[in-house]
């Protein structure tokens, strides 16, 4: 089966190093990273383990990021390299940003609640959500817990959901399936909305049968496969994933179908 890998991270080789390193040590270097984040790290780990596509997931950590990072992000698209693009909270022109990030041809943009420092549904925000939907760009965002920070999380299951009733149209993402470590909420919140859900981080945290539940009750066509790479191993979490009980129709739409889908507009 072809696989879409929706949630990838990757630095320009000259950071790739530094980046890397600033970011184990920042979460205690709890994980083993899969690749050395270069691209051509990335397409070498996709070439092991047959993966086809990657969607890279950039984060805009300070508004003077936004020129460069979304050029650099723009320029290594290929065949097998997707690449969101970003815009951050304090930006003194999020529309003017945003136009950038649809004017280089990029899918969509990635948000982090935890390392941009705002919270997931406050006001100033929907109003960027908003227009960026309105011009057909992919949302995808941070969910849930993440080891570099501690609580209060900044996004949550139940603020999604609010996502959902306030922002009509368009496709938006909760990555680590609705909520790093917020299982019950997802199941009560979640379920049911038109948020799409990644898989990332995976089927080592989250229960096999919490997955499948979730897969029937949501629909398995806004499911997405993502590892999170380099911080979770997609090959073992293919390698879990072909073992769950799914029919061929639902695995080909995880794992390729829906997020190419989402991808080309249809």
């Amino acid at each position: 089966m072809k696989i879409i890998d929706f949630h990838t991270h990757a630095f320009p080789d000259a950071i790739a190093s530094k980046g890397l390193s600033a970011l184990l040590e920042g979460c205690n270097n709890i994980y083993k990273p899969v690749t050395d984040m270069t691209i051509n790290g990335l397409l070498r780990y996709m070439d092991e383990h047959a993966i086809d596509i990657s969607v890279i997931q950039p984060v805009i950590t300070k508004p003077s990021q936004t020129i460069g990072l979304n050029k650099w992000a723009s320029e290594i698209r290929s065949d097998r390299v997707i690449s969101f693009g970003g815009v951050h909270p304090l930006s003194d022109d999020y529309k003017r940003d945003i136009d950038f990030v649809v004017s280089l041809g990029l899918k969509g943009l990635k948000f982090h609640p935890e390392y941009q420092n705002f919270v997931l549904d406050e006001p100033k925000m929907l109003k960027i959500y908003d227009y960026a939907l309105s011009k057909g760009l992919i949302l995808l965002f941070h969910a849930g817990y993440d080891p570099a920070f501690p609580p209060l999380l900044k996004s949550t299951p139940e603020k999604f959901a609010r996502l959902s009733r306030e922002l009509k149209g368009g496709i938006i993402v909760a990555a680590h399936m609705g909520g790093h470590e917020q299982w019950e909420s997802v199941e009560r919140y979640l379920v049911g909305t038109d948020i799409y859900l990644d898989t990332s981080m995976g089927f080592e945290f989250y229960s096999h049968e919490f997955f499948l539940k979730i897969t029937r009750e949501h629909g398995y066509k806004k499911i997405l496969f993502a590892s999170d790479s380099p911080w979770s191993d997609a090959a073992k979490e293919i390698e879990t994933f072909y073992t769950f009980p799914l029919t061929d129709e639902e695995k080909e739409g995880i794992l390729y179908n829906n997020a190419r889908r989402i991808l080309s507009g249809e």
